[in-house]
């Protein structure tokens, strides 16, 4: 992928984590967005390239799918993972799944230490958005509000991405 589309793809697959932080939403656009930057990035390197990348994201979508039925992931999560899988060759798609659940875990694990610690949340009253928003996670973390995915999502493709221009 060159390197404009991978800052771009990068750029993209961080607004997806912060808006998950945010919201616990991943915008539609934000993977429109991947999956038109992701088709560019195949398209440049030949038309066979983009078959082999659409058969895995679809592929992708439907086991995700699955997923999303059960309960186990967003809807959102779904699509940003699809969208990101068109612009990955097959083997990296690969590559970029296990970074994912790897960074999933990490994820889960710390929200899984921090549900079990004492501590007070930072006053919301004051003005920081940084504290703010500790304010709400800490929330959400004591009511085992669900995981914002989108985060591991954009460590797993920003882990791929690095790795093939690196």
């Amino acid at each position: 992928m060159p390197v404009l589309l991978a800052l771009a793809m990068l750029a993209l697959l961080v607004a997806a984590a912060w808006h998950d932080v945010l919201t616990r939403t991943i915008p539609d656009s934000v993977s429109l967005l991947v999956l038109a930057v992701g088709v560019l990035a195949q398209l440049l390197d030949g038309a066979s390239a983009i078959v082999g990348s659409a058969a895995t994201a679809i592929l992708l979508f439907v086991v995700l799918l699955v997923a999303f039925t059960r309960g186990w992931l967003g809807g959102g999560d779904v699509k940003l993972m699809a969208a990101l899988a068109v612009g990955l060759p097959p083997h990296d798609c690969y590559r970029f799944l296990v970074a994912t659940a790897l960074a999933g875990g990490v994820l889960a694990l710390v929200y899984l230490l921090l549900s079990r610690t004492k501590t007070t949340a930072p006053a919301i009253t004051h003005r920081s958005l940084f504290r703010r928003i500790l304010a709400v996670e800490g929330w959400r973390i004591r009511h085992r509000g669900p995981l914002p995915y989108g985060v591991a999502i954009a460590a797993g493709g920003a882990f791929v991405l690095l790795q093939a221009g690196g």
